[in-house]
């Protein structure tokens, strides 16, 4: 590179961003923070990667988090690097050009008293209504994305994605007619396919076309800062397939659990209705978890046996995760 392309380059910054997941009252939440000035909208927890104080960029993460936060992390892995042009800057401007490392922390949540010091749990539905299907699909496709969508679909019916499908195949794979070949885990697709067609609040302001076509737009989700909502549309598909061959779900329990409450924690991470019997036979088979013996009195019913997560499985096999058809 020669000395004048490093004067025009803009500086880069590497930013550690996390998607801290826990569920309580059988809701999803996600840890958000607010930006300051009459903009300010969501975020997630988030700052710039010190190379000078930050050993590792997990350090890095844990130290933005417990300084905005306070919350503690337990579960954290490495999601994506989220670096494309135009993220944090706009062409010809001389800002730092921000990479960002996303990753996604699990933690429990204990009584009502246990808030964060900074920030708010929120449900992850408040961002993506789209995801919900514990009550049949959601109504928000019917009334706003699937109108949004035809349209997109006719201003270029032939068009064709790298992939080789067409609009109206990508429409129909991920957002397919009464639940039709939908898969839960893909979220980050969805959420990609809504900013193409330029019905998301970021699309709008990050200068699509599309999305200036349309003008203004009727409400998706609430928008979060940056590509905020990209991060944790990833974070929410990586847990939603991760569960199924990893005991994350564990993460999110408290020591001793009811298989009522254990499937009510799955249901609310996948955004599915499963069916009891064939949950409580699939966690039975599979031996994840033993009971410990005690009984929790307080359910409105009949008393309901207390289980653990029964840590032996790592061992014994290498996928002990939940299985589950998310069906029925």
């Amino acid at each position: 590179m020669t000395p004048a392309a490093r004067i025009l380059s803009p500086p880069v910054e590497i930013g550690l961003t996390a998607a801290i997941v826990a569920v309580r009252d059988d809701e999803p939440l996600i840890l958000t923070t607010r930006t300051e000035g009459a903009d300010a909208v969501a975020s997630l927890p988030s700052g710039p990667f010190d190379p000078i104080r930050h050993r590792t960029f997990e350090i890095g993460l844990r130290e933005w988090v417990a300084e905005q936060t306070g919350a503690p992390l337990g579960y954290v892995e490495q999601l994506y690097t989220f670096g494309d042009r135009g993220r944090h800057a706009r062409a010809g401007d001389r800002d730092p050009h921000v990479v960002s490392v996303g990753y996604l922390a699990l933690t429990r949540i204990g009584d009502e008293t246990q808030r964060p010091a900074e920030g708010a749990w929120r449900s992850w539905h408040d961002f993506f209504p789209w995801e919900d299907w514990r009550k049949g699909r959601p109504e928000i496709i019917e009334t706003t994305i699937a109108p949004g969508l035809r349209g997109w679909v006719e201003e270029a019916p032939n068009a064709v994605s790298s992939a080789g499908l067409s609009r109206r195949q990508r429409v129909d794979l991920l957002f397919g007619a009464q639940g039709r070949g939908f898969n839960e885990e893909n979220v980050l697709e969805r959420y990609e396919l809504l900013y193409e067609a330029g019905l998301l609040e970021e699309a709008l302001r990050d200068g699509r076309e599309a999305a200036a076509r349309r003008g203004k737009l009727a409400p998706l989700g609430v928008p979060m800062r940056h590509d905020h909502r990209r991060i944790l549309a990833t974070a929410m598909g990586r847990l939603r397939a991760k569960m199924k061959y990893r005991p994350v779900i564990f993460e999110l329990m408290p020591p001793a659990f009811t298989l009522t409450e254990l499937q009510r924690t799955v249901e609310a991470i996948a955004g599915r209705h499963l069916h009891k019997q064939n949950f409580r036979r699939l966690v039975e088979t599979s031996a994840i978890v033993e009971p410990t013996g005690e009984m929790l009195l307080k359910t409105g019913g009949r008393p309901a046996a207390l289980f653990h997560f029964r840590r032996n499985v790592l061992q014994e096999r290498p996928s002990p995760g939940l299985r589950v058809g998310i069906r029925g």
